[in-house]
């Protein structure tokens, strides 16, 4: 089913299609974790009234994020290494298990979603972090992102030192050298704000020929009372950067990033989908109507990760609006979610 819907056209599949093959898939993943996963089958059998084949993608049972912040889950006998959530020092972190396969298919995707976008030339890439995020086995939310995005880059500059400071000599080197020609820059929404934005002056850097992908920190931002708009017009009129490409995604799920359209939505690519659920009744909220994101992807084989309600709200706001030739669910992320998670998910692991 994964390799059917990577295969499609991006974000071309009316959504009733592409919720059958999800569906499939989603079947099939389920009875996959249930089997290799014992800890997950605890959750099933005790929560969900055990395993079966689920009649619409709303029935899939999903997890908590937080339950990875508690446990390690996994369903594979061969990892490859760990991926971690980012977080400020004292702070539970997420611990996911990537083997081989989990791994392929995570780089298949962002290939998939980011292609139409960057094209399939390996453009000069300047990244908004240190060198020092990347790590062979142990990556956080932020290394993973680096390191996704150096797919598409060549010529890699590391704009921030050790220390996470500005090396204004290194990005000005770099844009001299490759400023003419389309390049990439990518970082987690905060650092381009606190890091890039704030190290120049308007007019100081020329970035026009840019193509910015940037996501995650807009809870910093939006305690400083920077939105969307405000940030990009802020980027237009100091670097006269144009191109910016936010998305939403999270470590639980890497490789499942939905990617801002022309009309300012964010659009879930074929291989994933989101359910917006009542925080209440955990029921499906009607279009429009603001509820917990859950979000569903067929990436996930190592861990149990292939349903997963989040701690974001958010609303649907249209489906097959065919906006700029995009199907299927639109969304919008509104923010954090009040203290209404799932509780007592780990309670049955040791039962």
């Amino acid at each position: 089913m994964f390799e059917r819907l990577l295969n499609e056209p991006p974000y071309s599949l009316r959504q009733s299609e592409k919720e059958a093959i999800l569906l499939e898939g989603l079947n099939e993943l389920t009875r996959h974790h249930y089997e290799r996963s014992p800890e997950y089958a605890r959750i099933l059998d005790a929560a969900w009234g055990g395993l079966r084949t689920y009649g619409d993608v709303s029935e899939v049972p999903y997890l908590p994020v937080s339950l990875f912040k508690e446990m390690e889950l996994k369903s594979t006998a061969t990892p490859s290494f760990v991926m971690r959530s980012s977080g400020t020092t004292g702070q539970r972190t997420s611990r996911i298990v990537i083997d081989n396969e989990t791994a392929r298919r995570q780089s298949e995707a962002l290939v998939a979603s980011f292609r139409p976008i960057l094209g399939t030339r390996r453009l000069p890439f300047l990244a908004i972090d240190t060198k020092d995020v990347i790590k062979p086995t142990d990556l956080t939310a932020r290394g993973g992102g680096v390191l996704g995005m150096m797919k598409f880059g060549a010529k890699t500059t590391f704009a921030l030192d050790s220390q996470l400071e500005i090396d204004r000599q290194a990005v000005e080197a770099f844009v001299r050298a490759h400023g003419k020609e389309p390049f990439l820059i990518f970082g987690f929404t905060f650092l381009i704000w606190d890091k890039l934005y704030r190290a120049f002056a308007d007019g100081e850097l020329d970035l026009s020929t840019a193509i910015l992908i940037h996501s995650g920190g807009w809870k910093k931002l939006e305690a400083q009372k920077v939105s969307n708009p405000e940030f990009r017009a802020a980027l237009k009129r100091r670097f006269d950067l144009r191109n910016i490409f936010n998305f939403y995604g999270f470590v639980e799920q890497i490789g499942s990033v939905f990617i801002e359209g022309p009309d300012g939505l964010l659009y879930p690519p074929n291989f994933t989908d989101v359910i917006v659920r009542r925080p209440h009744s955990w029921e499906p909220a009607e279009i429009g109507e603001e509820g917990v994101i859950q979000v569903v992807s067929l990436l996930p084989r190592s861990y149990p990760g292939h349903s997963v309600l989040t701690e974001d709200m958010g609303v649907v706001a249209t489906i097959d609006a065919g906006s700029s030739g995009r199907y299927g669910k639109a969304i919008r992320v509104s923010g954090r979610a009040p203290k209404t998670e799932l509780r007592g998910c780990s309670d049955v692991i040791p039962a």
